[in-house]
């Protein structure tokens, strides 16, 4: 069975190392760890007094999955999630913050199930998932992992800039679909032409 640490590794070889690229919001990234992260922590990895991409490119796996253990799965209690859901939201809230949990309470609650929309895990949210997961358990998974696929679209469709994150210069799927898709099974993935169509409309 999977542990947290094992799930936070995982999202570490998915998000690979060091990048500052302009038209990603999260500026400065290494393992997925941002710098905005690195200074509400307080990390000076390199000891000149100021946190900078520097620290960030000085930032090591390890400590990447300590930060997403801590950071982005116990402090937003996450754990009070049904299991089945934890990986997928777990990889998301690493990806966009709390927009993964606001992601899931759109679901539950578009399922019958009273949920406020906050981006925040509290009694009402964790109950409403568990009703979710237990009303549909061959499909809450892949629903939210669909959900998520949209929303990166959606993305795509509002942000020109944001577009290759989703799209490969050749017009395959880009690694936003790809990261979402690993969380969907098989039957429910995107074929090439059906992520064309959906694309055909950006420049």
């Amino acid at each position: 069975m999977e542990t947290v640490k094992d799930l936070a590794r995982a999202i570490v070889l998915r998000e690979g190392g060091y990048v500052d690229d302009p038209a990603d919001p999260g500026g400065a990234t290494n393992h997925g760890v941002t710098l905005a992260t690195l200074r509400r922590l307080g990390m000076d990895l390199d000891g000149d007094g100021q946190v900078t991409a520097a620290d960030v490119a000085r930032l090591s796996a390890e400590q990447a999955t300590a930060i997403f253990v801590q950071d982005y799965y116990r402090a937003p209690h996450l754990d009070q999630l049904p299991g089945a859901l934890q990986p997928s939201v777990f990889d998301m809230q690493v990806n966009a913050g709390a927009t993964a949990v606001r992601l899931l309470q759109r679901l539950v609650a578009r399922m019958g199930f009273a949920c406020t929309v906050d981006g925040v895990v509290g009694p009402q949210t964790a109950e409403a998932a568990r009703r979710a997961a237990e009303a549909a358990p061959d499909h809450i998974v892949d629903a939210y992992g669909i959900a998520r696929r949209n929303y990166y679209y959606a993305l795509g469709d509002a942000h020109p800039a944001m577009r290759k994150f989703a799209r490969t210069p050749q017009g395959g799927k880009g690694g936003w679909i790809l990261r979402a898709e690993e969380f969907i099974a098989p039957a429910y993935h995107l074929t090439d032409a059906q992520h064309r169509e959906r694309t055909a409309s950006w420049a």
